[in-house]
């Protein structure tokens, strides 16, 4: 398994997450379901934005995941400011599959 650290940049107050985010969620669940997603949340620091780590079959790569992620209603709706796209080896892995 490939996983990816996936960062969104969006204004903590965007009253286009507040709509979309049900859809958001759903999408997330989805993930969870497929055995995709790892985690996610937003940031609570007050600047918004969210991380979401997702972990996709081998030989996954970054196109795939940004793919995956294209999606997501947040960014179908243009609800995001930013996206940034990590591979990413968590060496110390509390989230063993």
């Amino acid at each position: 398994m490939t996983t990816f650290a996936v960062i969104y940049k969006y204004e903590a107050d965007s009253e286009k997450i507040t709509e979309i985010r049900p859809k958001h969620r759903e999408f997330l669940g989805q993930l969870k379901q497929e055995g995709k997603l790892v985690g996610s949340g937003p940031f609570t620091d007050g600047d918004g934005g969210a991380l979401i780590v997702i972990r996709l079959p081998e030989p996954a790569s970054l196109d795939d995941a940004i793919a995956l992620m294209d999606t997501d209603p947040f960014f179908v709706g243009g609800a995001l400011e930013g996206r940034a796209f990590h591979t990413w080896d968590p060496v110390l892995n509390i989230w063993d599959a």
